[in-house]
């Protein structure tokens, strides 16, 4: 899929949860071109990130971006389509490294978004397991009641999935399906994916304008 990378974003505002950085992680589900597409969006706004990526997660990357990342220092350049200067405020951490800020509850943020989100991580988060750097920072944003954000993009949906997200949506995650819709003037692909990057920035109360809103 070709993607135009915006060379302005100034449709990206500043808003209050721009003060704090946004934790994305990336796991083995499918739809890697969300989270690509959300890193540019939120390096174009000047968004501080902190970025956690599962080997899983690497894999998926690399079967539909065709690119593998090196997991201990990955090419963001490369990976994002983006310069030195517009990656510069995502921070990238190991995903067994437990001393990061984000595993903390004292270290602030704007919110976590998990996308993709794959069922062994959507698992994990129900019940509150922690064996990873990104399982560990989705429990802190859950016990900090901070926005957390999971991206599942699997169908059909087994009853231990759906029991899954139940729990998730108990404890208090927001369950948001990589589901796009088809009426804000869908001509391509890439519309179809700010579409879900759209509705995962309002989630995260940053004011976007990246696709036509309903009724507007």
């Amino acid at each position: 899929m070709s993607e135009q990378v915006p060379t302005d974003m100034s449709n990206v505002m500043e808003t209050p949860a721009k003060r704090f950085p946004i934790v994305i992680a990336v796991s083995g589900g499918s739809g890697a071109v969300y989270t690509r597409r959300l890193l540019q969006v939120l390096a174009r706004g000047g968004y501080a990130v902190h970025l956690l990526l599962s080997a899983a997660g690497n894999q998926v990357i690399q079967q539909e971006l065709g690119l593998r990342l090196d997991l201990n220092a990955p090419d963001l350049e490369t990976w994002l389509g983006l310069s030195s200067d517009e990656t510069r405020l995502i921070q990238f951490h190991q995903l067994h490294d437990f001393f990061t800020p984000v595993a903390s509850g004292s270290y602030r943020t704007g919110g976590m978004v998990i996308c993709p989100c794959s069922g062994g991580t959507l698992s994990a988060v129900a019940h509150g397991i922690s064996s990873n750097l990104i399982q560990r920072a989705a429990e802190v944003h859950l016990k900090e009641r901070r926005k957390l954000i999971l991206v599942p993009r699997e169908t059909p949906v087994s009853h231990v999935a759906l029991k899954n997200m139940l729990a998730a949506h108990e404890a208090g995650a927001v369950i948001m399906p990589a589901s796009p819709g088809w009426y804000h003037g869908v001509k391509g692909l890439d519309d179809l994916v700010d579409f879900m990057v759209a509705r995962i920035l309002d989630q995260l109360n940053i004011d976007n304008e990246i696709v036509h809103r309903w009724g507007t």
